[in-house]
């Protein structure tokens, strides 16, 4: 405790809203990195089943990298981008509220502590303390969830998103380019598959729900899509038409 008898926060202790925001940020992570893995998957297979020649598939399995990846951090920009400037607005309501009808924001926030089960003396006490100290964060945290400071960076998330497709892309491309030709595909096929077993199965973890079934979800839609580009390729390359 501190001089004021108030419990000390220690620096190392793990608050909820970090640690939320973190397992969110990996989720995110695994999320972009399985996408990676599997739309460069596909695209490389699908060129192997028409040539075993390195160039094209190289020359196909970048741009899908490089498409990809901007793909996703254009994407996550644009939603996070979104998401700020309308907590940004729910901020600045809420700040005006307060300018223009404090006593009225103060019962508002006094009914609230009255639903979480608090009594009456003990909601108004709590809520005006809150308010002495700091009147648009209770009513943001009580009434929004929101934490003023804790607004996420659409830049941050782009990048964070951009970089989990790349390293997730890069697993595919190896396990095409450096084996031997007779074997790259069923190589690439096994890599794919244990890969997305493991993001299947962290994503699981994460979200604290069966392993076994999201790794197996996960390797079934990989497996399909896998096969399906084969598949074209190779009945497009048979076919003369490449």
């Amino acid at each position: 405790m501190d001089s004021a008898g108030a419990p000390a926060l220690h620096e190392n202790e793990p608050h909820q809203n970090d640690v939320a925001q973190r397992l969110n940020w990996l989720r995110a992570g695994v999320l972009g990195a399985n996408d990676g893995i599997v739309s460069v998957a596909a695209i490389v297979v699908g060129v192997a089943g028409v040539t075993t020649q390195s160039g094209p598939i190289l020359v196909a399995g970048t741009a899908g990298l490089v498409g990809g990846a901007v793909s996703m951090a254009l994407g996550e920009y644009v939603s996070v981008s979104s998401q700020k400037d309308s907590q940004q607005a729910l901020i600045e309501k809420e700040r005006l509220e307060l300018q223009d009808q404090p006593e009225e924001e103060l019962e508002e926030l006094t009914a609230i502590y009255q639903g979480k089960g608090l009594s009456l003396g003990t909601a108004r006490k709590v809520a005006r303390e809150l308010t002495a100290h700091d009147a648009l964060g209770a009513h943001l945290s009580a009434e929004l969830n929101i934490d003023e400071t804790d607004i996420v960076s659409p830049w941050h998330a782009a990048i964070a998103s951009a970089v989990a497709f790349l390293i997730g892309a890069i697993l595919p491309m190896l396990a095409i380019l450096l084996p031997p030709e007779n074997i790259r595909v069923p190589l690439t096929f096994v890599a794919v598959l244990v890969a997305l077993a493991a993001t299947g199965a962290l994503g699981a973890w994460i979200g604290g729900s069966s392993k076994v079934r999201a790794a197996a979800r996960v390797v079934a839609g990989g497996a399909l899509a896998l096969a399906a580009t084969f598949s074209i390729g190779n009945l497009l390359g048979a076919s003369g038409v490449l």
